[in-house]
């Protein structure tokens, strides 16, 4: 999923955007009120993670200028600020949640996540099926035949990636772009040392191979 992280302690920052994005997230962050609310209004994100207390704009301004715009992004304060008072002014701005600092990063995964449980629309998919392989997007659980597959973080994105594209060519610069966020082809294995790897947990030892190579052109995955 994608994340916005809006914190300027620069070294609170890096620690977060750091464990989000081994934990197999895309994130984006910003330093000031002033851009994350332009990043905001801008992109589409899954959870906004904001601090309080902000330069430019503190994070009050900037969620409920989120929400005056119709941006309903589910978002998490996070603060030293910790008193009840606080916390009920984070929410009546327009924050969905508010964990205090110092915090243990599984629980912020566990808020993550629950966030994502409570605010998803009727429609949208937080399981992904191909055959009988089956992926949870929300515990980030993969299975095949009931027997459980363990991913690494990047190995569960590819997977994500191509289960959304099930039964469609994926091509390499695709690959790349949305999994590896490059935009240029650096000229590594690194996609096939992880096709590799992906294709030995999902499909050995099972009846049927699901992900397929398409010569010249990328990889797909298909339950025929």
């Amino acid at each position: 999923m994608r994340i916005l992280v809006v914190e300027d302690d620069l070294e609170a920052q890096r620690y977060l955007v750091q464990g989000l994005k081994e934990s197999g997230h895309v994130v984006d962050e910003a330093s000031d009120g002033e851009t994350g609310l332009s990043l905001a209004l801008s992109r589409a994100y899954d959870v906004a993670i904001i601090d309080r207390m902000l330069p430019k704009m503190d994070g009050l301004k900037l969620v409920g200028e989120m929400r005056e715009h119709g941006n309903q992004t589910p978002v998490l304060f996070l603060s030293a600020l910790s008193e009840v008072d606080d916390r009920v002014k984070g929410l009546k701005a327009g924050g969905d949640d508010y964990l205090a600092k110092p915090y243990a990063f599984v629980e912020l995964l566990a808020r993550i996540d629950a966030l994502l449980r409570r605010r998803a629309p009727a429609g949208i998919k937080t399981r992904l099926g191909v055959g009988d392989l089956e992926l949870d997007l929300l515990t980030r659980a993969a299975k095949r035949s009931g027997t459980d597959i363990e991913l690494q973080p990047r190995e569960f994105r590819l997977l994500e990636y191509l289960m959304r594209h099930a039964g469609q060519v994926v091509t390499r610069t695709m690959l790349l772009e949305s999994v590896w966020e490059y935009h240029f082809d650096p000229q590594t294995n690194v996609i096939d040392v992880h096709i590799s790897r992906l294709r030995a947990k999902i499909d050995k030892g099972f009846q049927a191979p699901l992900l397929h190579t398409v010569r010249g052109a990328g990889y797909m995955i298909r339950a025929h």
